[in-house]
């Protein structure tokens, strides 16, 4: 049984000059907590199955989504980020843009009907279906330099999803220069009106699931956040399910067409 330390005991690590220790109670280590509650889903969306794998806590995973193919992320523990990167699958310089994406639908927020657009406004995926009501696209991720930044040196030997993104594209012929800003689903980063950000508690729950299907061959980056010090995944880091079906024809008109019904009513 998987188990994490307390908030109770001491993580001692050299400081950066040499000379001494820095002592953190900040739990390490992304692991759950033992009896967890965790839920593995099923595919949003009805078809064939062409891939079904779990991603461990910390740990990125990266596929390649074919034309019409079905996304499934499952929220397996529940408020576990699933950071998130997505590149044309034959020209990879071509990637997912943030400022694309928010700019062609006016809106803030990742919801159902959003079209997940490239650095050259053409869509990569869509999201058919989504059991959390809004999902982040400007909340970035997080690594070991911001970690420190935001709270403080006792966790500067924790890595982050920039990490996990680095290390997954070596192992895909990419580097540090196509890395660039994700999505972040199941994370609740609400914009107030003042235009202020925040990294809160998650809407999400074991077993919630978000379905993007892929407009092009798409390769998918995920990082599943080792973050243990902000409440993005309820301080207890939780598996991710991925699943990749061939939908069914029929299936795939009735996602579209309640897909686009969805995206102009939230225009």
């Amino acid at each position: 049984m998987a188990t994490t330390r307390t908030e109770t005991t001491p993580v001692s690590c050299p400081t950066a000059a040499g000379g001494g220790t820095v002592t953190s109670t900040v739990p390490v280590g992304a692991v759950h907590a033992e009896g967890s509650p965790l839920d593995r889903g099923a595919s949003l969306v009805e078809g064939e199955v062409v891939l079904d794998e779990t991603v461990a806590p910390n740990a990125p995973w990266s596929a390649v989504v074919r034309t019409g193919h079905v996304l499934t992320i499952v929220d397996v523990g529940g408020n576990q980020s699933a950071d998130c990167l997505l590149y044309s699958a034959d020209d990879p310089e071509e990637r997912y843009s943030v400022p694309d994406t928010l700019a062609w639908q006016g809106n803030a927020y990742v919801r159902t009907g959003t079209v997940l657009r490239s650095s050259e406004g053409r869509p990569l995926m869509t999201v058919v279906a989504n059991e959390v009501d809004r999902q982040d696209t400007i909340g970035g991720a997080c690594g070991k330099e911001s970690n420190t930044l935001r709270y403080g040196h006792h966790v500067m030997f924790q890595h982050g999803c920039r990490e996990n993104f680095l290390a997954e594209a070596g192992r895909r012929g990419l580097g540090v220069r196509d890395i660039v800003s994700n999505l972040n689903w199941f994370m609740n980063v609400p914009v107030e009106a003042d235009g202020a950000l925040g990294i809160v508690d998650g809407m999400s729950a074991p077993g919630r699931r978000v379905a993007v299907r892929a407009e092009t061959d798409v390769l998918v980056m995920v990082s599943n956040c080792p973050q243990m010090n902000n409440p993005c995944n309820d301080f207890n880091p939780t598996p991710l399910r991925m699943i990749v079906v061939e939908p069914a024809p029929a299936d795939v008109d009735a996602r579209s067409a309640q897909a686009a019904r969805t995206a102009k009513e939230g225009a």
